[in-house]
């Protein structure tokens, strides 16, 4: 393959930002390997069709956890994207970008240049934002971040009568000066169409002569020559190959494979490595440490008014929504079912929201073990309420099981396995219960359907979380910035500690996992580090 200036491994949401930003103004010759294929697909591009995406091996890493004590030993299905755009193609598109405070918070652990001030003219860059731009929003970015109130369910009117009769706000902007209250999720479509950050950065830029996508490039470790990293290995249709990068290799396979690959290559904990038979190039024992997720939990209603069930179940209906998404580009098709959403203090004590809330005007209760039928809802009209955490400070771990680069590696969440996590998660559903109390929520709901009304007390409450609570898809850390070498895996400026022509960029350098969804604030990591990258380069 030969020598590029810069080799990317991941063309997730921070490697495609990378991609496009490095390879402007053909100075750098610029190498993005990814392991998954096109995301040329129907179901990628079609807004609601990461129902389907979920559990396809073809798109999709479709990894599994370890049996976890805090959700009563059972294990969790973590999708990933195994494709162009990474888990921007396969996502529910919800755009948040976080709280102004977890940014001032990753600077107040040491890492200057970090805090909200700083990160924000990088959001603001990286989007154009239909409702247009402010103090807080961005227009004339590549992503397209999408006001959809026009088009949302009827529903999501009586929800957000409701949030606010249980003491929300009403919130139009969850981006913008407060994240606080109730409202409707921006998310990212264009005309109808999913944008990831494959379609927003990386297929502009792919018209560059000197940009090379390589996909079905599955990479198997790194190269180094002493301190420095200088190649990448990867295997590509059985045969492997080995690139040269005479400036810098950024890893950014996401917070699952990064360390992985880390690891692989004998960067990590030197006990792990040497039992496992790999030869330690340098002890980092913070890799794969520090795992972060969101964890959720749905409470399922039947309504005494019609829902997407009542589009979407029967066949007639789904021609039909199918049919005009097909000639239009809009109906319930073009949309997450995401909708509805929130954030809220889980006790009164709190300085900021600690809890996310979600509506979604469909439920899928009897979905068969394996698959997610978003397509397919329960055959009555039902709904869905659910809430995740903002804060967890559970912290799990990731390692390789194997030297072998295609064996899944060990993922130990360690969810609910502190106090303070298990307390939030029971005020959050008792939070719950009043909304769904509300009057205008009361005329509404039929029945509870799960967990039911015989659950009510607060063990009851308890263990129905530990049984049905899982991620929400947002795992984060396992590389994390800081300044100690001891404590972190990257500097401030996303370089890995102790070794030369080597960076990580995606959400696995977030010191603490951001309030809400990831994908804003990995697009952004991508944008802020394309500055780094490119200053360094012009001062060698």
């Amino acid at each position: 393959m030969g020598e590029f200036d810069f080799v990317i491994v991941g063309a997730g949401s921070a490697g495609c930002v990378l991609a496009n930003r490095l390879s402007k103004g053909a100075r750098y010759r610029v190498l993005v390997l990814e392991a998954g294929g096109s995301d040329r697909n129907f179901w990628v591009r079609m807004p609601i069709g990461y129902g389907k995406t979920f559990y396809d091996g073809r798109l999709n890493w479709k990894y599994m956890t370890e049996p976890d004590p805090g959700i009563a030993g059972r294990r969790s299905y973590w999708p990933r994207g195994k494709v162009l755009g990474g888990s921007s193609s396969i996502n529910a598109m919800v755009f948040i970008r976080g709280q102004a405070e977890d940014f001032d918070q990753w600077a107040a652990l040491g890492n200057p240049g970090w805090g909200y001030p700083d990160v924000l003219p990088y959001f603001q860059r990286a989007e154009n934002n239909t409702a247009g731009g402010n103090d807080w929003r961005g227009t004339g970015g590549p992503l397209q971040v999408s006001d959809v109130a026009k088009n949302v369910h009827p529903l999501c009117k009586t929800y957000i009568a409701a949030g606010i009769e249980a003491g929300l706000p009403f919130n139009p902007d969850f981006n913008g000066a407060s994240q606080e209250g109730v409202g409707l999720y921006q998310i990212t479509i264009k005309k109808g169409v999913r944008a990831s950050a494959a379609t927003a950065y990386l297929r502009p830029a792919m018209k560059r002569s000197n940009l090379r996508v390589e996909t079905n490039a599955h990479v198997t470790r790194l190269l180094f020559e002493g301190g420095r990293a200088t190649g990448v290995e990867y295997r590509r249709a059985g045969e492997k190959y080995t690139v040269r990068a005479t400036r810098e290799i950024i890893l950014c396979a996401g917070a699952v494979n990064t360390p992985q690959i880390l690891q692989l290559s004998g960067v990590g904990a030197g006990h792990l490595l040497r039992e496992l038979g790999i030869p330690v190039v340098h002890e980092s024992p913070q890799v794969g440490q520090n795992l972060q997720d969101h964890v959720g939990v749905d409470y399922i209603y039947r309504s005494r008014e019609p829902t997407l069930n009542n589009i979407l179940r029967p066949w007639w209906g789904r021609m039909m929504v199918g049919s005009r998404y097909l000639a239009l580009r809009d109906g319930p098709l073009s949309l997450s079912v995401n909708q509805g959403g929130g954030f809220f203090r889980s006790n009164s004590r709190l300085a900021r929201p600690n809890m996310q809330l979600y509506f979604s005007p469909l439920s899928y209760i009897k979905a068969p073990p394996g698959q997610r039928p978003l397509m397919s809802p329960d055959p009555y009209p039902g709904f869905m309420i659910g809430i995740s955490n903002c804060h967890p400070t559970s912290r799990g771990r990731l390692e390789i099981r194997s030297a072998d680069p295609f064996e899944a590696p060990r993922i130990q969440p360690n969810y609910l396995s502190t106090e303070q996590d298990l307390e939030e998660m029971l005020e959050g559903v008792r939070f719950l219960r009043r909304l769904a109390a509300t009057e205008s929520m009361a005329r509404l709901i039929a029945e509870e359907l799960t967990p039911g009304p015989a659950i009510a007390t607060r063990d009851e409450l308890m263990d129905d979380i530990r049984q049905r609570a899982g991620s929400v898809f947002h795992p984060s850390g396992t590389c994390a910035m800081g300044p100690d070498p001891v404590k972190s895996v990257v500097d401030p400026r996303l370089r890995v500690h102790g070794l030369a022509g080597l960076r990580v960029v995606d959400a696995s350098i977030f010191p603490r996992v951001t309030s809400g969804n990831i994908n804003a604030p990995t697009i952004m990591v991508g944008e802020r580090a394309a500055d780094f990258i490119l200053e360094d380069a012009r001062r060698a």
